[in-house]
């Protein structure tokens, strides 16, 4: 009897070279999940930042500094996928679309972890940009969401899903 996810697999692996086939189902090494969980921690990191930056100098409340960093992280997290989509010739339209499926999951994970680490850390909210407090506990929230998120998008991309989704139009 065959796979009925054969076809599945095989598409995504014969699209992006770093997925091998294992046991009739694709195996996609850490590096790959890694890197991905990177290109998408890399927009989240810029509206996080951003948003927290803004957030914190302005005196805003805690909570519509994390509504506000929230936003940016998804704004810059799909912006990021959404360049290199375009590049290889897509519509806006579908470069959104492409870059809605290869993010959306990542960018929530990545946001609750963070955003849960800021808020946790006592005192971090209220430190100030100039305070070790705010920049450390900044770091720490997007290291453990990056480590925690990666296993996730690991197993997204041995789906079909996630960044694979933006590995059919880039390779």
């Amino acid at each position: 009897m065959s796979d009925p996810h054969a076809p599945h697999h095989r598409d995504h692996s014969e699209a992006d070279p770093t997925l091998s086939k294992r046991g009739g189902f694709c195996s996609v090494p850490w590096s790959t999940a890694a890197s991905a969980t990177l290109h998408c921690l890399t927009g989240c990191a810029i509206g996080e930042v951003l948003g927290m930056v803004i957030g914190t100098s302005l005196g805003l409340h805690n909570a519509a500094t994390v509504i506000l960093s929230v936003a940016l992280a998804f704004v810059f997290g799909y912006a990021l996928t959404m360049r290199g989509v375009l590049r290889a010739g897509l519509s806006f339209a579908s470069a959104l679309k492409v870059a809605l499926a290869a993010d959306t999951v990542s960018i929530v994970v990545m946001e609750i972890l963070d955003n849960a680490v800021m808020v946790g850390v006592p005192g971090a909210m209220d430190a100030g940009i100039t305070s070790v407090l705010f920049w450390g506990a900044l770091a720490f929230s997007l290291l453990v969401a990056f480590v925690l998120t990666t296993p996730l998008n690991r197993w997204m991309i041995s789906r079909g899903k996630g960044h694979a989704v933006v590995h059919r139009y880039l390779h």
